[in-house]
């Protein structure tokens, strides 16, 4: 029988749950056509070699962030590579406002806890980065607008259409999820489904954090065999 999900309803229930926990977010696409099993067999490899070196001895709980079971793709990819670290997951959805189908169709399998965006987003505006007054969402949100723009005058230029609007929501998700559970748990591991990141996709928002400084090149795990 499947353990029910536990809805973590307040920032201090989601900080003294999952601070003992390393979390491991994957990056990938739910248009990945390759088999996933390959895909999350290199993954779980590049994942121990990594942890080995950087000696982590919390237990691993991987994030998801709302992606629909489907046959291939990313959604699948973390379902295999939970089952072969033997490891449960912690589900973050967009809150109802943002959008309102996001948490009705998220994947749920071995998923122990669930919480929302806009906790996250607390959780790290109550994080001083520098010592000094935290709007760190703020500086997020400005950092994927400028990214949006550059990419849309990136578009222009090869006669593309600018990207999408929902663009911006998933990059924040993306972006605040693995930033938040860093200052959570002290530690992190952001790990890419594949080397080729599409210059127009999601995943490509991932440099925003580095850059900012809330993600460290340390956290990250390239999907390459030579990592």
């Amino acid at each position: 029988m499947m353990q029910p999900v536990k809805i973590l309803r307040s920032v201090l229930s989601i900080q003294s749950t999952l601070f003992k926990y390393h979390p491991l977010l994957i990056e990938g696409h739910s248009s990945d056509t390759r088999d996933p099993s390959t895909v999350a067999n290199q993954i779980t490899n590049n994942l121990k070699r990594s942890w080995n070196k950087r000696n982590i001895t919390k237990p691993i709980i991987l994030i998801t962030q709302g992606d629909p079971l489907t046959e291939r793709g990313i959604s699948a990819i973390t379902r295999i590579v939970a089952n072969n670290l033997g490891i449960k997951r912690c589900l973050v959805c967009l809150d109802g406002h943002i959008d309102p189908e996001h948490a009705i169709l998220a994947d749920r399998h071995d998923v122990l806890y669930e919480l929302t965006y806009s906790q996250l987003v607390q959780i790290l505006n109550d994080t001083s980065f520098d010592g000094s007054p935290s709007s760190n969402e703020e500086t997020l949100e400005e950092a994927v607008d400028n990214t949006i723009e550059r990419k849309n005058a990136r578009r222009a230029a090869l006669g593309q259409d600018p990207l999408a609007d929902w663009y911006k929501k998933y990059a924040l998700l993306q972006e605040v999820t693995k930033s938040a559970f860093k200052q959570i748990s002290g530690e992190v591991t952001v790990a890419h489904a594949t080397d080729e990141i599409m210059e127009f996709s999601v995943t490509s928002f991932y440099e925003v954090g580095l850059e900012l400084g809330f993600i460290d090149a340390q956290d990250m795990v390239n999907y390459s065999t030579d990592n």
